[in-house]
């Protein structure tokens, strides 16, 4: 008789509950009806009949306890909307001063569930948010919405607290049910931590210590974020070192980046590193290819590619999507991407401290995808997968994309990803600094020149590419690669032809940098490859 009487026992703490909103909350979509609610569907079995407490978040009346007998309290988390003033691009703005003297820059505020009334908000043991779902119609509802926003740091505050994550006293379950059509941020609650959906309701069963991690982030990429190991949570940092964490690329559509891809798996050794190198590729690389990739330190694995619904056929970014495949490395617990134009010039590893999804700014809200901390999940490849031709890029390719999905992001400092570009009159010299970790060598690349100078300056629709400083620090990694590797980096008689073309043609117009006059000694002009 034991189930029996604890299904009744159940029944009535639900009953009880969804009374007690119905007379409270008027606007409540609630029924006196459990046994029919997607609410009683998705919490059954989950307490064995004994008295739960419950907080409600957004979903207005006055903050007050309801107690209804022995079986259920329901609580109003009160909170301050945050002003109607504040825009998205108020907490993500375009650029901050990561060097100020005076200290990192102050974030807007977001109020959070009131810290007087904290003692009210202990012991929960669910908590259900209404999601709010401003913004833009189709599938842009909710997305860039701060009041959205802030209901869910609220939401996530509340069960990290109550959950007791890193406390000592051991972490309880907090279950949270989001109720709309929107439903919760996925990057603060992830698919991985659902445990059912019926229409506009969502239960999730959070992974606290991933949510803490979330909450000690600055509430936007109005600050760098610091890495959880600074928190001192001992076990987390405990934890963290039997972690499996690997560098990933993607390699598509061609053999262009072929010696890239070397050269960056060189670069990263070359800082000491010892963590796995992934690289994903499709069949556009040859054995030959395969061979070079894998004696320069990648493991390699064959993909089917993904085009990019948006781009132009046969344009560079046609088959971008693939990158989306680094989400089913699911052998590891955590992937630093780097797009293979990319050269490590410092140790990264301390960046896997970070969560996903956290790169460095690009434009305006907006990340830049060539490094990215990301965490693989089977489920969340299927919710891109499931978004690539509902989510439209700004500019056909994986990094509209994924900023449409990903818009709360972390901003990692921009020497993380230096972008080699130089758009200001003063940087004559165009000198890259000690203290990049990585450049992004944006226009003509390195091996795709004479070794002797960067190439963009033969193009004046490309100088703002240049500089020679980026140029040499990427041969000074090709100088200490092995022979065998730097043969997979020879010139083509394509690119030795259009180089020839180029500095003619800087000539004629006697460009003032005057890169033409150059007397070339690159040995590889004269080891031209088919």
């Amino acid at each position: 008789m034991r189930p029996q009487k604890s299904c009744l026992n159940l029944f009535v703490i639900l009953y009880l509950f969804f009374f007690s909103l119905y007379i409270t909350f008027l606007n409540f979509p609630f029924t006196p009806k459990p046994q029919t609610h997607p609410l009683y569907r998705l919490l059954a079995g989950k307490f064995d009949g004994r008295k739960i407490k419950i907080g409600l978040v957004n979903f207005g009346g006055d903050a007050h306890h309801h107690n209804n007998s022995n079986s259920v309290e329901t609580v109003n988390i009160d909170f301050e909307h945050v002003s109607k003033d504040k825009k998205w691009e108020d907490f993500f703005p375009e650029w901050i001063d990561e060097d100020s003297k005076w200290g990192p820059p102050r974030c807007p505020d977001i109020p959070l569930a009131s810290r007087r009334r904290m003692g009210e908000y202990r012991g929960l043991d669910v908590v259900v948010a209404r999601v709010p779902c401003g913004g833009g119609g189709g599938e842009k509802r909710g997305i860039r919405d701060v009041f959205r926003l802030q209901v869910n740091l609220v939401v996530a505050n509340l069960v990290v607290e109550n959950g007791g994550v890193g406390s000592g006293r051991g972490d309880r379950t907090v279950y949270v049910v989001f109720v709309g059509s929107c439903g919760p941020m996925e990057e603060m609650f992830r698919c991985d931590d659902m445990v059912s959906h019926v229409g506009d309701y969502w239960l999730y069963k959070p992974d606290l210590k991933k949510l803490k991690q979330k909450i000690l982030m600055p509430v936007g990429t109005c600050q760098i974020a610091s890495p959880f190991a600074e928190t001192g949570d001992e076990s987390w940092n405990k934890a963290h070192y039997h972690r499996k964490f690997a560098y990933a690329t993607v390699l598509h559509s061609s053999e262009a980046y072929v010696c890239g891809a070397i050269a960056l798996a060189q670069s990263i050794i070359q800082t000491n590193s010892t963590k796995d190198l992934i690289l994903l590729h499709d069949s556009s690389i040859s054995p030959k290819s395969l061979r070079g990739l894998r004696s320069a330190g990648w493991k390699t694995t064959l993909i089917e590619p993904i085009r990019s619904p948006f781009a132009r056929k046969d344009s560079y970014n046609e088959w971008n999507y693939s990158k989306l495949r680094i989400w089913q490395l699911k052998q590891y617990d955590k992937l630093i991407f780097i797009d293979s134009d990319i050269v490590v010039l410092r140790n990264l590893d301390s960046f896997f401290h970070y969560p996903q999804l956290s790169a460095s700014g690009n434009d305006k809200v907006l990340f830049n995808s060539g490094i990215m901390v990301i965490e693989p999940s089977e489920c969340k490849f299927n919710d891109l997968m499931s978004k690539i031709t509902k989510l439209k890029s700004y500019n056909g390719g994986d990094q509209g994309f994924l900023n449409e999905v990903f818009t709360w992001w972390h901003r990692l400092p921009s020497k993380l990803n230096y972008l080699k570009v130089f758009r200001r009159g003063d940087d004559r010299n165009r000198e890259i600094s000690e203290n990049v970790y990585a450049i992004h060598l944006l226009g003509l690349k390195p091996w795709m020149c004479y070794k002797d100078y960067d190439c963009n300056w033969d193009m004046v629709d490309r100088h703002e590419f240049a500089s020679d400083s980026a140029h040499m620090k990427w041969w000074k990694v090709f100088d200490k690669m092995p022979k065998r590797l730097q043969k997979y980096c020879g010139l083509t008689q394509h690119m030795d032809a259009r180089i020839r073309k180029w500095r003619k043609i800087a000539k004629k117009a006697g460009l003032p940098d005057q890169h033409w006059k150059m007397n070339v000694k690159d040995p590889r002009q004269r080891n031209i490859i088919d």
